[in-house]
């Protein structure tokens, strides 16, 4: 078995309990109204993103990383650890790409788009330099890590 099916072994094992992290984290989050959970020292910012399922229309929130793009951008990795397919959220920001993100206190309305080829080879060396975690989590894929840019509207 090759390291990169035992990542993933690991991370299906895992999941469960990061799923009750993250619910965690999210709650503290909203009641904190964004005071905790934010920053939390050693990490990069955190962000909460509101998302449609793309089949169930149910609406969701996620606790994403996120990193400062040009101007008021901001600029979500679709990483998930490496793992071989995308995240939801990235499949349901294609299909729902008008939404809000909470950041720290600030509740914004978003348009979420794919960054281009280009704007991706300008912006992953920022996204790596946020959270270094990333470069790995893109030698572990065969896919290339989208970036998602979130636009204010």
């Amino acid at each position: 078995m090759s390291a990169s099916e035992k990542m993933r072994q690991l991370g299906d094992r895992s999941w469960p309990l990061i799923r009750r992290v993250m619910a965690g984290h999210t709650f503290i989050y909203r009641a904190s109204g964004g005071l905790i959970g934010h920053r939390v020292p050693g990490a990069p910012p955190t962000l909460l993103l509101t998302h449609v399922g793309a089949k169930s229309g149910q609406k969701r929130v996620s606790p994403l990383s996120y990193t400062n793009g040009d101007g008021d951008d901001l600029v979500l990795v679709a990483s998930k650890g490496g793992y071989p397919k995308n995240p939801a959220w990235f499949h349901n920001l294609k299909a729902n790409p008008d939404t809000t993100v909470q950041v720290g206190r600030e509740h914004r309305p978003v348009h979420a788009r794919v960054a281009t080829p280009e704007e991706r080879e300008r912006l992953w060396p920022r996204v790596v330099d946020n959270y270094a975690g990333y470069a790995e989590y893109q030698k572990r894929t065969e896919r290339q890590i989208p970036l998602v840019i979130l636009e204010r509207r």
